[in-house]
């Protein structure tokens, strides 16, 4: 071996490992060190240096025997009775662990072997490692940082390559795990080709039983298996038989390897495969563990500002599948972390760790196994108390769960199929609603213990201080939130058969998932945009604008937030004005949610000019010019800092335009209406949620009742089934849900009426010139009304004099125009008229329609025909002769015989005063009417003369004093 030592020809290399692995493999050899430092040991010296040199060779067959050589020296101390004691461990560990120094600073010496050869390798460092003291591992971090962040490099390779997928079961189903029958070569952990001590070593660790908390035990690697699965009844071994299927090629992939084997034998390597794994773990987990307590008294060399060896270490393990056992010893480990490091994991330079560690412990909050799921809830919670300790609030951490729940929302399948073809919530998304839930539940804090932690893990006081920052309040504000994004996502899981049908539904779906992502701009913004699309194809224009203005609201916010754009807080108070979801309080967590991939860098004031300019559009095609106006007026102020005067030429051309259309919509003898309002209330078990609920729907102008009675129809028809039908109340009565019939779903569809902001709910006029009256500017609405005429006899109509009126007034849950078609009512109030009141009501609404004709100011005082037009149609329906039963019938019904007697003396008064001021009107009016006519005019005029005089006549019968005052 002397003459013969380091490079030499390749005939004469394989000699020389062939050689020491005959020596190594002999069952009476084990190579024992001297116990004095300085008495050099030849055979390990000539070892390290001729299987290092090897591990670099070209010749792959001999890499791959250097690589064995160095397990057969692990197995061959480990299984060797004379050197079980401690001491005896740690000498020869410490004899070995140069070997690890080595491998480091040639790292591309360790790339360059294959898998099975690295697995070998990784097994050697980790058995070295293990039996070593603190002392001496720490020494291995003291070097340099590159040096400690190659160390983590090799323990990375170690969970890479020993990772183990349970055989067809996913303990998250549908998510986070590899099909395990994947065609991949072989695991290449078996090999015939293995020394025999090797073999021996595996077949004596798959014979002992696993401890309880997978702990291994006399320095063995492999935890030990159930002894029952060594029955006699076997073909033969667990070893044989893998050799037997690789030498014939049967084990060609994984799949084609596992079914060649008996069942028994196929459980064994089962369990074989998982001990493997878990022992890896579980060893890298303690050697963090050991790290952290080392970085804490800064004793090593590391990358303080980040430690990125400790959080690329718990990745690797968290993104991979574990087992019971390792979930056991990881959240003390974690929580131990955390206390040391806390203020710099949770910093903004380690975003990306805290988002990823919050997937996969939300990851593990769906898990079937509940002791899983219960430690992910105590790891949440960890995450909250590091989030008051360092930032004494959840705000924050919120943003980063929502982020990361979405991403997790992608990968978990909420929703399974019910026997009748319909989608239900799945186990996945119960699970892990009941996780978010139980996070704020103060209860689950006696589950510290069975986690390993102390009772006060949850306890945040600041240094020097006893007071507890933790509060309940702010984690059930947090798991809320959650849950709200999980149940939206769930919901629009559940609509994806009905989208095309249900319009209605399908955009509150992403009405939903908006607020619950409001949090997060991108997320935020992404579910707006969906809206947006979606209200456009259905040609609702102005909510598909509403939506454009919620975007730029939200860059709006953030960008005055900053103090980076031209706007400032008034600016975007008049946004909210135009679209009230802006004024929701996000800002905090805008500038909280700048995490990576997320916030700052779309949130720019080109991108709010954009979506502000798509509002100006579908606003204009929504006619409502009004809103347009204040959008340009936004858009102004980007362009004057820029000095971009070509587009402030064209934003104040647009301007001009709109005002134009203003001033045509105010003119217009007929009143503009932007849209129809209609309350539909639905009741019947079939309806799910809706049951019960009343809502307002805005629908386009030329909507009338019976097309949207057909088209609610046609949507809810759809989903009755065999044992439910579809019925419509033709009237607006007042509905007893529980008098209804069991069996029929019941819609009540009644068209209802905005009201104005200045409107005087109490008043008895009647509402069919209300909204000629009220200003184009006034277009939001949040109050609503219809009347229900009845008697108290219980008809439906009757005669005046017992023609009652109820007027219902309805409040929505938010205003028109909204991001939604539809908004649920959130109070309902009625007001009863009697019926001398309704009659002065229908007298007053006449008298007032007559008097903003004649006191409404025109834009163009050179053109009377519009004025001239409008003042005819009120006059032939009020004093033509042909009408006069309308005010005659009053008078008939209430100033003669017994009904005069019934009505006490200051509804008497009331009403002739009505009459009287109505007639003196109508002379008023009769005279302007002359004023602006021309020669054609003039028979028509007479006829109007002729109808007031005969009716002021008929009146007087009543009346006599109406003589005197006209």
């Amino acid at each position: 071996m002397d003459k013969f030592a380091g490079v030499c020809q390749s005939v004469l290399h394989d000699c020389k490992l062939t050689f020491l692995q005959i020596i190594c493999d002999h069952d009476l050899f084990v190579e024992m060190p001297g116990r004095d430092p300085t008495d050099r040991n030849y055979l390990s010296s000539v070892l390290i240096q001729e299987i290092f040199l090897t591990l670099d060779h070209d010749d792959l067959s001999q890499r791959a025997k250097a690589a064995r050589i160095l397990v057969v020296l692990i197995c061959k101390h480990e299984f060797d009775a004379r050197y079980q004691k401690s001491e005896d461990k740690l000498y020869i560990a410490q004899l070995y662990f140069p070997l690890i120094g080595q491998i480091l600073d040639e790292m591309p010496v360790f790339y360059n072997l294959n898998a099975i050869e690295k697995r070998e390798v990784l097994v050697v460092i980790l058995q070295i490692i293990r039996n070593l003291d603190d002392t001496t591992l720490i020494k291995a971090w003291q070097q340099s940082i590159a040096r400690t962040r190659l160390f983590f490099k090799l323990l990375e390779e170690c969970i890479t390559h020993f990772e183990h997928n349970r055989t067809g079961d996913s303990l998250l189903l549908g998510s986070s795990s590899r099909s395990p029958d994947a065609e991949r070569p072989a695991s290449p952990k078996y090999s015939d080709r293995l020394s025999p001590s090797v073999n021996a070593y595996l077949s004596e660790a798959s014979r002992h039983e696993i401890r309880p908390q997978g702990t291994p035990e006399n320095g063995y690697m492999w935890n030990r298996i159930s002894p029952q699965l060594s029955s006699p009844n076997q073909p033969y071994s667990l070893r044989e038989a893998l050799a037997q299927a690789q030498s014939s090629r049967i084990g060609s992939t994984a799949r084609a390897l596992r079914e060649s084997l008996h069942p028994i034998l196929r459980q064994k390597l089962e369990l074989w495969e998982e001990n493997l794994s878990t022992a890896v773990s579980l060893e890298v987990l303690g050697i963090i563990d050991k790290f952290s307590v080392a970085a804490a008294s800064r004793s090593i060399s590391t990358d303080y500002a980040k430690l990125d060896c400790v959080t690329s270490i718990l990745m690797g393990l968290l993104s991979r599948s574990q087992p019971l056992t390792f979930w056991k010893a990881f959240l003390p480990v974690v929580y131990n972390i955390f206390s040391l490091h806390g203020a710099t994991l949770m910093a903004r330079e380690n975003d990306r760790f805290l988002k990823q560690i919050a997937f996969h412990l939300l990851r593990l909050a769906v898990f079937r196994n509940d002791s899983v799921r219960k430690r992910a809830v105590v790891g949440l919670q960890i995450l909250v108390r590091n989030s008051f300790n360092y930032f004494k609030s959840t705000t924050r951490l919120r943003v980063m769960l929502t982020i990361t729940l979405s991403e997790l929302l992608s990968d978990v399948q909420v929703t399974q199929m019910k026997s009748d073809g319909s989608l239900e919530e799945s186990g996945e998304a119960r699970r892990l609603r009941k996780s978010l839930e139980e996070m704020a539940d103060v209860r689950s804090k006696d589950q510290l213990n069975d986690c390993g932690l102390p009772v006060t893990a949850l306890e945040v006081a600041a240094e020097g201080s006893t007071d507890n920052r933790w509060s309940w309040v702010e984690v059930k504000h947090l798991s809320k939130c959650l849950v709200q994004a999980l149940d939206a996502g769930l919901e629009h899981a559940l609509l994806g058969s009905v989208m095309s049908v249900d319009r209605c539904a399908a955009a509150e779906g992403f009405y939903k998932l908006a607020l619950a992502y409001a949090p997060v701009p991108d997320l935020h913004i992404m579910w707006l945009l969906h809206l947006c699309d979606a209200h456009q194809e259905m040609q609702s224009w102005a909510e598909a604008a509403q939506c454009a203005v919620a975007v730029a609201g939200v860059i709006m916010q953030a960008l005055v937030g900053r103090n980076d754009a031209v706007w400032s807080k008034e600016h975007v108070a008049s946004l909210c004005r135009i679209c009230p979801i802006v004024g929701t309080d996000i800002g905090a967590e805008v500038a909280a949610a700048e995490v990576e991939g997320y916030g700052a860098s779309k949130l720019t004031v080109d991108s709010a000019v954009k979506y502000l300019q798509l509002a100006n559009k579908l606003f204009a095609q929504a006619e409502l010019y009004h809103f347009s106006a204040s959008i340009q007026e936004l858009i102004i102020p980007v362009y004057k800092s820029r000095r971009s005067y070509g587009q402030l030429a064209k934003c104040h051309t647009s301007l001009t335009s709109i005002y134009e259309s203003i001033l045509e919509q105010e003119a217009s003898p007929i009143p503009f209406i932007d849209a129809t309002y209609y309350r539909v209330g639905f009741y019947g078990e079939r309806f799910g949620k809706l049951n019960k609920r009343e809502y307002v729907f805005r629908e386009p102008r030329d909507v009338r009742l019976g097309d949207i009675m057909e088209k609610l129809s046609h949507t809810y028809e759809a989903k009755m089934d065999v044992n439910h039908t579809l019925h419509i109340i033709p009237d607006s009565r007042q509905v007893n849900a529980d008098e209804l019939q069991p069996g029929v779903c019941y819609l009540q569809i009644t068209a209802v009426d905005p009201v104005m902001e200045d409107e005087d709910l109490e008043s008895r006029r009647e509402r069919i010139f209300s909204l000629s009256t009220g200003s184009v500017r006034a277009r939001v609405f949040d109050r609503f009304l219809f009347d229900t005429p009845f008697t108290k006899n219980g008809k439906t109509q009757g005669g005046l004099e017992d023609q009652w009126k109820r007027r219902t007034v309805l409040q929505t849950e938010g205003s028109f125009p909204a991001l939604v078609n539809r908004l649920v009512v959130i109070k309902s109030e009625s007001l009863e008229f009697s019926p001398v009141e309704n009659a002065i009501g229908m007298i007053e609404t006449r008298t007032a329609a007559l008097r903003n004709e004649l006191e409404e100011p025109r834009s163009s005082e050179g053109d009377q025909l519009p004025r001239l037009q409008s003042l005819q149609r009120i006059l032939q329906g009020s004093v033509a002769v042909q009408v006069n039963s309308g005010v005659l019938s009053v008078c008939t019904a209430f100033l003669s015989g017994e009904p005069a007697t019934r009505l006490r003396s200051q509804e008497l008064q009331q009403l002739i005063a009505a009459l009287l001021e109505f007639m003196a009107v109508c002379k008023r009016a009769i005279r302007v009417h002359f004023r602006l006519i021309g020669e054609e005019d003039q028979e028509f005029h007479t006829q109007l003369v002729n109808g007031f005089q005969s009716l002021t006549a008929e009146l007087s019968h009543y009346i006599p004093a109406i003589l005197s005052e006209l």
